[in-house]
């Protein structure tokens, strides 16, 4: 409640006239005992020559107002009760001195309820109660208060005065400069007092006892006491809205309050030190009782001590609040008990992931180290393989089977290095780093912690984060990581990181250097059957709510949906065509035809085309035969495997070499390099010499709106320049890859296992390769390898004599007819 509530915000001007009119009236003298209507009132006093409005509710209030109205003088005694909340007061439960009023307007409310505006016209002393229905009757004396003019009376009521003068000063409201008129005017210094004493903010006791008071002088002192109180209090809220004010603006509204309330503290003395309660108590208790490092615990003792000076609309408030909330949450010696159990970890990643073994078995080399050395250094692993094999569901597995808790993080995209150290706190808006968020949110110091799409961390003006990850990734140096909103050592050589890529290419060979590169290639057409049937196609049923449904899906239907609606790596187009199919079901059985009846649904392959829509591919197969100049190479993408030709041809009058088909620098060099070598060999090769002096060469790649690049490429140009020389065609069923040297050497390449997959997809079941990736061939599967043989070449004369068609031999046959044959070398071709 405001201290001064009856001055503020008051419209003074009903006040003036009311009082203007009270004293123009001629009251007549009435009769020293008389008996009147009594009407009592709660929490409030009347005084004379005061006008009052009254809301009347009670039943026999309302008789007594109206007897009272029938009356000649409409006069009627208003007596106080001593208790507020009596709703039928007796003559015992009232204060005995009342007043004697004149109704001067009354009104009636929609509600039954009357308004009256009273007029005080003299004290009256209540003696008896003469009637008490239907409303009270009293006989009453008036009770006079003479004056007797001397000095000090004279004194008290200019005092009064003067202090009457102030108020246009503090109060801003319409009325008072009137009001302040009227009070000087009156000479009638009871008069004056009785007045100002209704406007001022005392309780009923005080006012009771002035209207009992019998001596005039006494009642002045007391009304001029209340006022100068109420001026004073009306000063020290001035000078609190002045220095608030300046302080802080007039938009800071809430600021402005409790500056306030600290002044008139202050100046009531209540402004003491008291202990710390409230938030910054409880983060005081927390500090206290969490298990924190010692030189962390020191700063954020710090920041509570910066944290309890700064007022709580100061924008550094919010943001030490938030820093030592960030401090209490990280988990600095929290860990996470390893399940150690090699079977049982085991027993989970196979479960999980089907094949993989080079994978599992590293992990479970990891888990034993622990298991005999649990101070071990965590490893950091890198798995690379095309889009949906298993990376990222194979860290989730990881942590399942350790029990630690799993966080991942998306480096794809990522330019901003404070994405990953964090933002300074020099600004409002400052965060910590997505590192420290998922340590937050794991909750233990050792989770498994995911760094997703490693390879795409992007580089601009706002830092490196490839080079943010030198640190957080290198076990000799992330033991006392610091992020740059923290600014404190937190230890990361307990997580284990695992980093997911598509390829190698784009990420630094610093970073390269301290992670462990762990590849998974991509899926035969077995492999993919097996994970549809063990893992995508119950979890699809499950996802869709058809488990419990009467489902059958014949055998050959998913090997269909490989073949035909799928071509890649991993399985990630597999699963989203397995549920666009559970889909289908499900609303075929939620919405079944009118005459269909509850049946078990079959999905056979010829369901397909309706539902998953018309196929995708058509059957992948190798070109039946080549011409002259026309090679089969082999590949790699960061989807997988892919089969290329390369095609030749010879340019009379030319000179040049001319390369198409959107191909990079390192195949246009590899290009150039199987021209230069047969022309060097020409003589050797059988070439005609002439040929590459009047000739210019053409060579293209298929598919030339698909950008390609790498050096496997080169045994494949080579061998198509050679057939288109010799005028002898490849093997069409002869599919090859590597790298060459201008010396005619062949070298290693990558990506074998995926090359070989591509070739068996499409029926090529005789493939070169260099002879230093013959240990490669352990990474195919033994379903694909016991279907293919393998040529393997370390030079590009091995290479020409394994795929290129030897010549025939001509016989005459009967009738003069000629007939061709192949020769012994050509029935059986060298075999890896």
């Amino acid at each position: 409640m405001p201290i001064f509530s009856p001055w503020k915000d008051c419209d003074f001007s009903f006040f003036v006239r009311t009082q203007k009119n009270t004293m123009d009236t001629s009251l007549t003298e009435n009769e020293l005992i008389v008996s009147l209507p009594l009407v009592p009132v709660k929490r409030t006093v009347l005084f004379p020559d005061t006008l009052v409005p009254f809301t009347i509710g009670r039943p026999r209030s309302i008789v007594a107002v109206e007897a009272a109205m029938n009356s000649e003088d409409k006069a009627l005694v208003l007596a106080t009760q001593r208790d507020s909340e009596m709703e039928e007061p007796g003559f015992d439960d009232l204060y005995l001195i009342g007043t004697k009023a004149v109704i001067k307007q009354m009104g009636k409310t929609p509600d039954g309820h009357l308004q009256i505006l009273v007029q005080g016209i003299e004290r009256v002393v209540l003696l008896k109660m003469e009637q008490a229905e239907p409303h009270m009757i009293v006989r009453s004396r008036r009770l006079t208060l003479t004056l007797e003019s001397d000095l000090e009376l004279e004194a008290l009521h200019r005092e009064l005065l003067e202090l009457i003068g102030q108020l246009p000063e503090l109060l801003a409201t319409q009325g008072v400069a009137e009001l302040v008129a009227v009070l000087r005017a009156e000479k009638n210094p009871l008069s004056v007092a009785y007045r100002l004493v209704s406007l001022l903010n005392l309780n009923v006791e005080r006012l009771q006892g002035l209207l009992e008071q019998s001596d005039a002088k006494e009642v002045l002192r007391q009304v001029y006491g209340a006022l100068a109180h109420e001026l004073h209090i009306l000063k020290i809220r001035h000078e609190i809205a002045s220095q608030a004010q300046a302080e802080i603006g007039k938009s800071q509204r809430e600021y402005f309050l409790r500056q306030q309330l600290k002044e008139i503290q202050h100046e009531l003395g209540e402004l003491e030190t008291q202990p710390e309660e409230g938030e910054v108590g409880e983060l005081k208790a927390r500090i206290e009782k969490a298990d924190l490092p010692e030189v962390v615990k020191t700063e954020a003792t710090r920041e509570l001590k910066r944290l309890v000076k700064l007022p709580p609309a100061s924008p550094d408030h919010q943001v030490i609040r938030s820093y030592l909330e960030l401090v209490l949450e990280l988990p600095w010696n929290t860990l996470t008990e390893d399940h150690l159990e090699l079977a049982h970890v085991r027993t989970v990643l196979d479960a999980d992931h089907y094949g993989i073994q080079d994978v599992k078995e590293r992990i479970l080399e990891h888990l034993a180290v622990l298991k005999l050395n649990p101070s071990a250094k965590a490893p950091i692993l890198c798995l690379v393989g095309p889009p949906g094999v298993g990376k990222t569901s194979l860290g989730q597995s990881i942590a399942r089977a350790l029990e630690r808790k799993f966080e991942r993080l998306s480096l794809g995209g990522l330019h901003d290095e404070a994405e990953l150290r964090g933002h300074r706190r020099t600004y409002v808006g400052a965060m910590p780093g997505r590192l420290i968020q998922a340590l937050r949110r794991a909750g233990a110091k050792n989770p498994v912690l995911m760094l997703d799409e490693v390879d795409k961390v992007g580089q601009d003006f706002r830092g490196d984060p490839a080079s943010a990850l030198l640190e957080i990734l290198d076990p000799e140096q992330n033991h006392t990581f610091r992020d740059n909103y923290l600014d404190l050592p937190f230890d990361l050589s307990k997580v284990m990181f695992i980093t997911t890529a598509n390829s190698l290419d784009t990420i630094s060979r610093p970073l390269l250097d301290r992670m462990e590169i762990i590849r998974l290639g991509g899926y035969s057409h077995q492999e993919k059957l097996e994970i549809a049937n063990r893992y995508l196609w119950p979890r699809r049923l499950k996802e869709a709510g058809l488990e419990s449904k009467p489902l059958t899906l014949e055998n050959n239907v998913i090997p269909y949906i490989i073949k035909r609606y799928t071509r890649e790596a991993g399985v990630r187009q597999l699963e989203q065509m397995l549920g666009r199919l559970t889909r289908k079901v499900a609303l075929q059985l939620a919405e079944p035809p009118p005459d269909q009846t509850e049946e078990s649904l079959t999905i056979t392959q010829g369901d397909l085309p309706e539902w998953l829509g018309i196929e995708r591919f058509m059957p992948e197969e190798a070109r039946k035969t080549l011409p002259f100049g026309v090679a089969t190479g082999l590949a790699w993408t960061e989807t997988g495997g892919d089969v290329l030709y390369v095609e030749s041809a010879l340019l009379p009058g030319g000179s040049d070499l001319t390369i198409t088909g959107h191909i990079g620098d390192v195949m246009q060099e590899s290009a150039q390099a199987a021209r230069s070598y047969l022309w060097s060999r020409a003589e050797s090769l059988g070439l005609d010499i002439p040929v590459f002096k009047q000739c210019g060469m053409h060579i293209h790649v298929p598919e030339g709106a698909i950008p390609k690049d790498g050096p496997s490429a080169g045994v494949t140009m080579a061998s198509a320049l050679a057939s288109l020389l010799l005028k002898i065609p490849v093997m069409s069923d002869t599919a090859m890859t590597g790298e060459i040297s201008l010396s005619g050497l062949v070298l290693p390449v990558g990506g074998i296992k995926e090359k070989i997959l591509a070739a068996h997809r499409v029926g090529l079941r005789r493939i070169v390769l260099p002879k230093a990736n013959e240990k490669d061939l352990k990474d195919v599967p033994e379903s694909v390898r016991s279907e293919i043989s393998v040529v393997f070449v370390e030079t590009i004369e091995e290479v020409l004599e394994a795929v290129l068609l030897k010549p025939k031999v001509v016989s005459e046959g009967e009738n003069g007819a000629r007939h061709t044959q192949p020769t012994e070398s050509e029935k059986k071709p060298v075999m890896g």
